[in-house]
């Protein structure tokens, strides 16, 4: 009962994890295409009120006029929007899906003995401090160097060398698959964290300064912008660190970190292309085709050298069939897909099991070789070679 009702928590926290981060990449999306897409304004009454920028589109039927005012409107409206539960929600929605997974059975998820023989509790203290640390070094990056001459430039250099340190850490400390996502989860928490601590404080003071008549600090307006800037260009990274698990030629690969960063570095030249694209419409910078084209060159470069070295050919019987396969599945399988445990509502101590679950086995345990997970119970190459003979042959259980 626990495991299905862990499978259902599972489910649905997934199904949330994956509405509310629409709704934030959405919102984050719009506003970076917004800011990179206003034009000075045409309208003397609008200049006058102190509006920076405006745009028209159409969308849906409809015409929309959304203006930017250089530093606060004149005059604060009655409704005013805030963005910041998109944000929390995918945060808090991601850690409940990482808690029941990964955090919940870190024997089987977080720990590789050949990687790093932990504890059960050190690995779970581990993983917590991955995403704490990171936070406070690069909010600390932030602070230090942000506001300083060219601090863009140095800021994005120095987080650039942490996320790499951080990655290769990571694969060295964790089982490959745990590693991506941490790494994934710790950019994540870090541009959370930045809407939490900076973004939205910023908006909070200079709202409770115009109510109060004080004069605007700008600053408030300068570091939330860099930080909502900072979130846009991770959000790629996170998204492939988030859906790797599904992947394993990528981080059950011996060089796991360098495929980890070359991803992670493509999606950020390319999100860098779509956003001086929309400058570019309006002539305000040279056409950004260099930043997509390193990003694919990063992607293309990965895919030849990750393509598979010929195997030679394993000797297997030419009929297979259960009778072949169930000690196998017995020392390999049944641990977490039989009687006792159920993993997924998949039960393969039976032929019954094994036959309803053919496909799912084939693409697991032969094409994805992502099962068992980390390899943990030592399953062979001989021995997936008579899974893939045995389900060509139809899958036989007789």
């Amino acid at each position: 009962m626990e495991t299905y009702l862990l499978d259902w928590a599972n489910l649905l926290l997934r199904w949330l994890h994956v509405i509310v981060a629409i709704a934030w990449i959405g919102s984050s999306f719009y506003f970076v295409f917004l800011d990179s897409s206003l034009t000075p304004p045409v309208d003397p009454q609008l200049k006058k009120d102190g509006v920076s920028g405006e745009l028209w589109a159409v969308h849906g039927g409809g015409f929309y006029h959304p203006v930017k005012f250089a530093g606060a409107p004149p005059t604060l409206p009655e409704h005013l929007h805030w963005f910041y539960w998109e944000s929390y929600s995918t945060w808090l929605s991601g850690f409940a899906l990482f808690l029941i997974s990964y955090l919940w059975s870190p024997s089987v998820y977080l720990i590789d003995p050949k990687v790093m023989p932990w504890s059960p509790a050190g690995a779970i203290a581990a993983a917590l401090a991955f995403l704490v640390v990171f936070w406070f070094a690069y909010d600390a990056i932030c602070r230090t160097l942000g506001q300083t001459r060219n601090g863009d430039a140095k800021v994005g250099a120095l987080v650039l060398v942490l996320v790499c340190v951080a990655a290769y850490a990571a694969t060295q400390m964790f089982a490959g698959r745990a590693a991506f996502l941490l790494v994934g989860a710790m950019l994540a928490t870090s541009m959370s964290a930045n809407v939490f601590f900076w973004i939205i404080p910023g908006q909070r003071t200079v709202v409770a300064d115009m109510k109060a008549g004080r004069p605007i600090d700008p600053v408030h307006g300068q570091r939330g912008k860099q930080r909502s800037v900072h979130n846009t260009y991770f959000t790629l990274p996170v998204l492939f660190a988030m859906l790797s698990n599904h992947y394993s030629f990528t981080y059950a690969n011996e060089h796991n970190w360098l495929i980890l960063i070359g991803m992670m570095f493509a999606g950020a030249a390319i999100r860098q292309f779509f956003v001086m694209r929309h400058g570019y419409k309006l002539g305000r910078c040279p056409h950004p085709w260099p930043y997509a084209a390193v990003g694919l060159v990063v992607l293309l470069a990965l895919i030849v050298w990750l393509k598979p070295a010929p195997v030679a050919a394993v000797a297997v019987p030419d009929k297979v069939g259960y009778a072949q396969l169930r000690p196998v599945i017995e020392q390999r399988c049944v641990m977490c897909h039989g009687e006792a445990l159920q993993s997924k509502g998949v039960r393969l101590d039976s032929a019954d099991g094994l036959k309803q679950h053919a496909q799912m086995v084939y693409q697991q345990v032969v094409v994805m070789k992502a099962m068992p997970m980390n390899n943990a119970t030592g399953l062979t190459e001989d021995e997936r070679a008579l899974f893939a003979q045995w389900f060509k042959a139809g899958a036989p259980v007789n």
